[in-house]
């Protein structure tokens, strides 16, 4: 792409957008959102003004007909992805998705194909991925540090208020297509599998959990993955497990070393001890959150601009979707599921 600024358009202008998305854009010399679109006109009209926006619309297509658009991030509900991405797609549009990248993996490859046939970028926002200490460690796997990587095992658990969850839409499986797996879960499966190398994997064997009668979905979920090169990763997440704080943590266990995520530690044997070979240096939870999204929409510009290889394609995360259906097809049925 030969410009030096890309031009953004928001679909989406809720919390995600307004707390994470816009207020990084802005701090992006290369990047800048000349328009707001919300179904509500007066949330859209309402966030154009707080954060400077010249224009806001309520209507997508009128986003899309924007010749000076040259990227849309989307910022709306998981069923609405499909639709939107494609056609932004089709108008020419880079797009940016927030995860989950949609509700089934058909719907997935149906975007990932609409990429191709278009010849334009189209990224997840796995931002979990993006955190410091993940790409930290991706490093020290990549430079074999760890030797070879054989078991993870991932968690992340929130402890919501589930009375009141049922006021939220991914809590509503027609629109969010799932609970606690497509909120929590496909972001740590994402993250420790990217880590792992994107391995194929062979099979899978899980089990969810619904504790609260007012939702829909899963509240917690657990699984076992198998891959081909015989590495494994557990995994746990949940909205409901009673935990003091929220936990957002990952161990892989090598030949060589043992990493630990959040904060991060690598422990490996010098001189007969074993020692932590990473500075101690730490961020808060919120710093970490927020420096995510940097490192994620600064990751997408750059890879416009320079017409570079993308993290979290459309390509790589819709076989996030693949396997997070044969987790629940796994805990529905009973059984290990082979892939």
């Amino acid at each position: 792409m030969n410009k030096n600024k890309i031009k953004i358009g928001i679909i989406g202008a809720g919390k995600i957008a307004q707390i994470a998305h816009i207020p990084q854009w802005k701090n992006i010399p290369e990047a800048e959102i000349v328009s707001i679109c919300d179904i509500q006109p007066s949330t859209a009209e309402y966030v154009a003004k707080k954060f400077s926006v010249k224009a806001w619309c309520s209507d997508p297509q009128e986003l899309f007909r924007n010749q000076e658009i040259d990227a849309v991030d989307i910022c709306t509900d998981t069923q609405s992805h499909k639709a939107l991405t494609i056609d932004a797609l089709s108008a020419g549009k880079h797009v940016l998705v927030e995860k989950p990248f949609a509700s089934t993996y058909a719907d997935a490859l149906k975007m990932v194909q609409a990429s191709q046939k278009f010849k334009r970028h189209l990224m997840v926002a796995m931002n979990v991925r993006f955190r410091n200490e993940f790409i930290t460690l991706k490093s020290f796997i990549e430079g074999n540090q760890l030797g070879r990587v054989y078991s993870c095992d991932a968690t992340w658990f929130k402890n919501r208020d589930l009375s009141k969850l049922k006021k939220y839409w991914y809590s509503d499986k027609e629109i969010s297509g799932g609970g606690v797996l497509m909120d929590l879960g496909i972001q740590m499966l994402d993250a420790a599998w990217w880590l792992l190398g994107n391995a194929e994997p062979a099979s899978v064997k899980s089990k969810i959990f619904n504790y609260s009668s007012q939702i829909d979905v899963e509240d917690t979920a657990v699984c076992m993955i198998e891959f081909k090169n015989g590495s494994v990763l557990n995994m746990d997440a949940s909205w409901s497990i009673l935990s003091e704080k929220e936990k957002l943590s990952a161990s892989f266990y090598g030949t060589d070393a043992t990493a630990e995520i959040n904060p991060l530690s690598v422990y490996k044997k010098m001189h007969g001890n074993l020692t932590n070979i990473v500075p101690t240096k730490d961020e808060n939870s919120t710093k970490r959150y927020i420096r995510s999204y940097q490192n994620e929409l600064k990751h997408f510009i750059t890879s416009l601009l320079q017409n570079t290889t993308l993290l979290a394609s459309g390509e790589e995360i819709a076989t996030r979707l693949r396997l997070i259906e044969a987790i629940y097809q796994s805990a529905r049925e009973g059984r290990e599921v082979l892939l």
